[in-house]
Formats: structure tokens, sequence, C-alpha cells
């Protein structure tokens, strides 16, 4: 009996160890079928991610050419059966873009309705391709879609719409304060969607995955 009580907590440390949960769930929503998808699957894997967030990734399957308000309307029903199921996710994101020279029609819809419900929101203006080129450097002009591909396909030296998503994750931290910083100065021109070209609210995102204690400043 006494040495079963010397062996039981070695037992149970080992346990928690192997158990040890990180302190958010994160569920995301992405219009994309590739370059998003990729990039997440990839911050999913980083350790550093993992010991902070389990981040879930939901894709619209009809996506291409898809609204902003059909994320939004899944990442609500999503929340509402979470509550319904007392489920373990901490936050919701939706991640779309703004779209140059055509805008998404719903856009203003879609961010009334995700502040109603609780979902965040990480919008890239033009597009995601955007947030991809701050990773390598700070970007200031205005870009239509075709320019911000062009731009981040010279600096990644990838063609087509996939990546590699391993290949950003060291420097997503620099795109986040370079995201950051963009941020700021539209909010200082008082400049809102869809007329805060260029932009990402990805850093946000970013942010969301950093351990307590942890800051993008």
């Amino acid at each position: 009996m006494s040495r079963e009580r010397r062996r039981q907590p070695k037992a149970s440390l080992a346990r928690r160890v192997g158990v040890r949960k990180p302190r958010k769930t994160i569920l995301i929503f992405c219009e994309g079928k590739n370059t998003e998808p990729q990039y997440f699957e990839a911050l999913k894997r980083e350790p550093d991610v993992r010991d902070v967030a389990a981040v879930d990734l939901r894709v619209d399957p009809d996506s291409a050419g898809g609204a902003p308000i059909t994320l939004v309307r899944m990442a609500v029903d999503a929340r509402r059966r979470a509550l319904r199921e007392s489920s373990e996710i901490d936050e919701f994101w939706c991640v779309f873009d703004v779209e140059w020279p055509t805008h998404h029609p719903s856009l203003h819809d879609a961010l009334e309705l995700a502040e109603r419900n609780d979902i965040h929101v990480a919008v890239s203006n033009p597009c995601f391709e955007l947030w991809l080129a701050l990773h390598f450097k700070d970007v200031r002009a205005f870009h239509d879609n075709d320019q911000a591909r062009r731009l981040r396909r010279g600096l990644d030296g990838q063609q087509g719409k996939s990546i590699t998503g391993s290949q950003y994750m060291p420097l997503r931290k620099e795109a986040a304060r370079r995201a950051a910083k963009l941020a700021g100065f539209h909010t200082e021109n008082s400049a809102t969607v869809p007329h805060d070209n260029p932009s990402s609210g990805m850093y946000r995102l970013i942010e969301a995955t950093l351990p307590i204690g942890d800051s993008l400043l």
C-alpha cells in the first residue's frame, strides 16, 4: 500500500505533462481555398502557438467569389451551437478580404453582424496577399488585388496561389507589427473600411496566439 502511494505522484505528473492543454481554442473561418488555409495550417503547427491556442480551421466550400457575410453567418451559427453545447471554443474569427477594384457588396453588413455576435474579424485590404507581403517589408502604397499578388510573388519567390506556410512563420510577428502601424496610421486619418488600403487586421489574430505577457511592441 505504501509503495503504491509513493509511485502515484510520478505517474500523475507524467499524465499532466502529456495532456497539457493550451489556454484557449480559436476557430477560424476563411474564404480562401489555398493561400489562407496553407498559412493557418503552418501557424497551428508552430510549437509556441500550440502552447497558447488550439487553432481549428473552417473553409467556406463556396469561397470562390463568396461574400464575407457568408463566413460571418457560419461563425455566428457555430458560436450559438457552441454555447448550447457548452463547447470549449473561446474565440471565433472570420478572415476575409475587401477586394479591389470591386468590393464585396456585403462587407459592412458582415462587419456589423460580426460585432453584434462577438465574432472577431481580420480583414485585409485589398486581399490576404497584402498581409503576406508585410512579412517581408513595409507597404504603404495603395494596391489592388493584382498588384498585391504580384508583390507577394516577387517577395516570396512562389508562383500561383499556393504558398509554403512555414516560410512565413519566423516573420509573422514582424508582419503583425507592420500591420499594427498601418492600422494606427489609418486611425489617425479617420480612414475606415474600405478606404484603409493598404491594411490587414491579421495582426490581431496573431496577437491572440501570443503567450500571456508577450507583446508585438
